[in-house]
This record gives C-alpha cells, structure tokens and sequence, in this order.
C-alpha cells in the first residue's frame, strides 16, 4: 500500500500548512511507515494511505515518485 506523509523537516519545526512538505511511501500499515522514516527525524504531521482514484489522480502529478526507504 502507498501511503502520502506530511512532514516538517526538522523535528522542532511549528507545522505552518505553507510549509509542509509531502512524500510518499510503500509500506504495510501507517506505523510501518514511522518506523521507515524515524531516522530522518522528521516532524510528522499526518499519514494517510492513497487508494483506488486518489491513487490514480497522485500519479497524474510530475512529481509522484515512491520514496525508496
């Protein structure tokens, strides 16, 4: 499953919407992804899997690409 994540980039970062940044992730479940990303020390604001035509609308995006982690 592919799941997008938003994210500040530094764990003392306020999260401030104009800000946020977005990644997307295969993994099993949404802690899974934490446990992938908890070296990079990012300040996690939210994770939500991308399915069925949201999936598909994502993919439309010139800069969709599943992080490798």
């Amino acid at each position: 499953m592919i799941f997008k994540v938003y994210y500040q980039k530094t764990i003392n970062e306020v999260p401030v919407r104009e800000a946020t940044n977005s990644m997307y992730i295969e993994a099993e479940s949404v802690e899974e992804t934490r446990k992938k990303l908890a070296d990079r020390e990012y300040n996690i604001e939210f994770i939500t899997p991308v399915t069925g035509d949201y999936l598909e609308y994502e993919r439309q995006h010139e800069d969709f690409h599943v992080e490798t982690v």
